[in-house]
């Protein structure tokens, strides 16, 4: 059989004039209802709307964890195996001989900040500091929550969730993008990385289909986000002085549970317009401008806040929990990355408390690491144009996956060994998730003076601000582009104001009516759908690579610019 020049061509129907000029009517409109119908929902009917997302959870958590372990495990493998083919490494995600648009230190940045950045500032004290409280070995009776014979299993759950898999989710996106669309020349839209398994036909129906579900994924992945990036950032307004935004201590819900720390309805709608509204404002300047100069401003800021921790925190016990914690992680990662814990269904069991805890960690983030892979995805392929597959590989998973040990293990560390050895008494643990940071570090510089601590503070809210800033406006960027057939153009202004309104009112809707579970419960619903796109990501790319490099040996064409059909 005889090997046929690469699609090129995948047109997409937009409208020619109007408000929706240039963008495609069935994904725009269709995606809008369902975003504007889920925040209606969740307003005006809290109860019922959560009630049905909790049946829906409950379903998809006890039926789909196997899925969720295991495909993430096919993405870092995928992953691997692309880096390591000759065929695949060397091939540039661009024409051939073009270069990098943007410098290391650029890519890196903006990599950094809108795919993971702002999760490190509540989890990298949050995670390791819950972990070393409980995880599977405590619950086995390996090992005893609360003593140092936890701290090498708190790091080693702790990069399971924040490493290779979580970046893996993005770079299986990011490529599969960035190789359809820069050397194809095919629209920088979802539904093109599948054009080696379904062709032309993603043109119709079938294309709109895949690229409503990337766009509702997006906006429910980057939700999860800002969900948690508010009630921290609420958090450090407080901290600061600013009152009145979160419960005091003494508050609790209708349960009787205590929400003491926990964002207000002011507080959250303060947040939220200060967030969204800088945040609309970057994406109107693109790509190259406003995020660009964020992302390396939080860059910068990061360094700092992290120089801190390694310099004046527990830098012997950062630089040990590093170590261990790499070594346990790579040595137990074949391990984790396929074992899934079933349930007795006996409440109470052993088998019980595990498969419930795989769904409260491991399951989440495989799901929000899922729901977040087409925005960061399609930022990834934006911002790497020009490099190689091996390159794109080893910058896209590799680094920030280490970037998020560093963190973990000297602010988590410094948390750990201050409860442990430094006299906290609780005064880190005790606190909320989002408050922990803040708690460590005015714990730090209280005692020596209070303006140290309260400006530490201050640099955290900045820091958190600008993540947030980067995350938001890359979101409502993405979400056009995907809207518009993959067009980047400055015509889009009105609805970049409309989607940074609508992730405004969709976390804010979901926060006010069910706090962040609500918007944890969406997500994971969300995102199985996208994980199916996926898997079938993986197979299109490799397969367009195996036929690329019988392409060669043929002497056809492999870039734009070839005629028929794949």
């Amino acid at each position: 059989m005889s090997v046929k020049p690469p699609l090129t061509e995948l047109p997409i129907k937009t409208a020619e004039g109007g408000f929706y000029h240039g963008f495609s009517l069935d994904v725009t409109v269709i995606s809008k209802v369902i975003i504007s119908a889920l925040v209606v929902w969740a307003i005006f009917w809290p109860t019922e709307s959560g009630a049905v997302l909790n049946g829906l959870n409950a379903f998809i958590l006890g039926n789909f964890a196997a899925w969720y372990i295991w495909v993430v495990a096919l993405f870092v493998i995928v992953c691997i195996g692309l880096a390591i083919w000759p065929t695949a490494g060397r091939m540039n995600l661009g024409q051939e001989g073009e270069g990098p648009e943007f410098s290391n230190f650029s890519w890196f940045s903006m990599m950094f900040g809108a795919g993971i950045g702002v999760g490190m500032l509540t989890w990298a004290v949050a995670e390791p500091v819950t972990h070393f409280g409980s995880n599977p070995e405590t619950i086995m009776g390996i090992t005893n929550g609360g003593t140092e014979d936890n701290v090498r299993m708190a790091y080693k759950w702790s990069f399971l969730h924040w490493g290779f898999g979580a970046w893996a989710c993005y770079a299986i996106a990011g490529l599969s993008l960035a190789f359809f669309s820069y050397r194809r020349g095919l629209p920088l839209t979802i539904r093109s990385s599948l054009t080696p398994l379904f062709g032309s036909r993603l043109s119709g129906k079938l294309g709109h289909l895949i690229d409503i579900v990337a766009v509702v994924a997006t906006i429910l992945g980057v939700a999860q986000t800002l969900g948690f990036g508010v009630e921290q950032f609420v958090a450090g307004l407080t901290r600061i002085g600013i009152g009145g935004l979160a419960h005091g201590p003494d508050a609790v819900n209708a349960a009787g549970d205590s929400i003491s720390g926990n964002a207000t309805t002011v507080g959250v709608i303060v947040a939220i317009l200060v967030i969204m509204g800088a945040s609309t404002l970057s994406a109107l300047s693109g790509v190259g401008k406003g995020i660009k100069w964020l992302s390396n401003i939080n860059m910068v800021l990061s360094i700092v806040l992290l120089g801190f921790f390694i310099i004046f925190g527990a830098t012997w016990f950062g630089a040990t929990a590093m170590v261990l914690g790499v070594w346990d992680y790579v040595v137990a990662l074949p391990y984790l990355s396929f074992n899934v814990f079933s349930s007795d269904g006996v409440e109470g069991s052993e088998a019980f408390k595990l498969a419930q805890w795989q769904g409260w960690w491991p399951v989440f983030y495989w799901a929000w690491w899922i729901a977040f892979a087409p925005f960061v995805g399609l930022f990834l392929a934006r911002i790497s144009r020009g490099r190689t597959i091996r390159e794109f590989v080893l910058g896209a998973m590799i680094v920030p996956a280490l970037m998020c040990f560093v963190w973990f293990a000297w602010a988590g560390g410094t948390a750990i060994d201050l409860e442990l050895n430094g006299g906290a008494g609780g005064v880190i643990f005790d606190a909320a998730n989002g408050d922990k940071i803040f708690a460590m570090t005015e714990f730090m510089l209280a005692p020596i003076a209070e303006a140290l601590a309260w400006g530490m503070a201050l640099l955290i809210v900045v820091l958190l601000m600008t993540f947030l800033v980067t995350s938001a406006d890359s979101a409502v960027l993405i979400v056009n582009t995907i809207n518009a057939a993959g067009d980047e153009g400055p015509k889009a202004r009105p609805h970049i104001i409309f989607w940074g309104a609508a992730l405004g009112l969709v976390v804010a809707g979901l926060l006010i009516s069910g706090g962040t579970s609500a918007i944890q419960t969406a997500m994971v619903i969300g995102a199985l759908p996208f994980s199916v796109v996926m898997v079938l990501m993986c197979l299109a790319l490799v397969k367009a690579i195996y036929n690329d490099g019988k392409r060669e040996l043929a002497g056809i064409p492999t870039t734009a610019g070839a005629e028929a059909a794949e």
